[in-house]
């Protein structure tokens, strides 16, 4: 019974014959799309079940249909870009999201897609994983290359191993079809809280730790009066540990601080990089000065020098 809702459900035995399939989860998804609730109960076997589903009641006196969005109403939560072609899909989710605030750009077109990325700016995308000509994955790299925005994968295929590729590849969630809007809507905000997550603005003085002086306008790091070459990443890590300095960063927020969604990075990476970036500095792995580690927290400097850098 708790497995019969679930897709391609197999009995203890393994008897093909007892395999649920996709009616029982797609109907599922129908009766959640529609704000309703689904069950089965039985009273044993070879009793038979019986299925029950609830829908919200709509009022005769309630138009069929929302009136448009006047200027004068509450302010919009963002545009979110939809890419699907699914003919049912974009619709239920353009409903599920206008409902909870959202304004939604929907396109079945993968290359349309870059055009209303550029014209309407959107806060987040909702992308099918398999597109007409046209790999999902792929579009994701070509909007992310415009905007860093979060991106959520929409699709049937839920095998663990093809979820895991799509998030290591650089999308922020995914999403099984078929959902619920209320969990459609729930991912979308925590996605973009996440995105939305406050930075500390890099300070208009130079910070001075030391020998140790890194000038935020020039993106110049000197070591001892000194310059001190470092790569993009390099510098983008230090920077971002400087601003925090005094607090420990970790590991996962370095990642989504430095590396693009595009091109995410991870653990291996964040330490390759650190490690060149301390043998820059001249750091003694046994006592190091400007870049400490919490073991398997994450990294953080000390202070800067009060009243230098003026």
């Amino acid at each position: 019974m708790p497995r019969l809702f679930r897709k391609f459900s197999r009995t203890a035995d393994g008897d093909t014959a007892g395999d649920t399939g996709l009616g029982l989860a797609i109907c599922k998804g129908i009766v959640e799309a529609h704000g309703g609730r689904i069950r089965a109960e039985s009273d044993g076997p070879g009793l038979g079940a019986r299925f029950t589903f609830t829908l919200p009641e709509v009022p005769d006196a309630e138009p069929a249909r929302r009136p448009a969005r006047s200027r004068g109403d509450a302010p919009s939560a963002g545009t979110v870009l939809v890419v699907d072609d699914d003919p049912l899909t974009p619709r239920s989710v353009r409903d599920a999201l206008s409902a909870a605030g959202f304004r939604p750009v929907a396109t079945a077109d993968p290359d349309e897609a870059l055009l209303l990325m550029a014209e309407h700016r959107p806060c987040l995308a909702l992308l099918d994983l398999m597109l007409p000509e046209r790999d999902g994955v792929e579009l994701m790299g070509d909007l992310l290359a415009v905007s860093r925005i979060p991106v959520i994968f929409l699709s049937a295929y839920g095998r663990d191993e093809v979820v895991a590729r799509v998030l290591e590849q650089g999308a922020t969630d995914y999403i099984v079809k078929p959902f619920s809007p209320t969990e459609l809507v729930a991912r979308v905000r925590a996605a973009l809280r996440r995105s939305g997550e406050p930075e500390r603005p890099e300070p208009a003085e130079p910070f001075v730790l030391g020998d140790l002086t890194i000038d935020y306008e020039r993106r110049r790091v000197m070591l001892s009066g000194n310059p001190v070459e470092l790569t993009p990443t390099e510098y983008d890590l230090l920077a971002v540990l400087a601003t925090e300095a005094g607090r420990v960063v970790t590991h996962d927020r370095l990642l989504r601080r430095v590396w693009s969604p595009g091109k995410p990075g991870n653990l291996r990476v964040l330490r390759t990089h650190l490690m060149r970036l301390r043998h820059k500095l001249g750091e003694d792995g046994e006592n190091p000065r400007y870049v400490l580690a919490e073991p398997r927290v994450g990294y953080w400097m000390p202070e800067g020098d009060a009243g230098e850098g003026g």
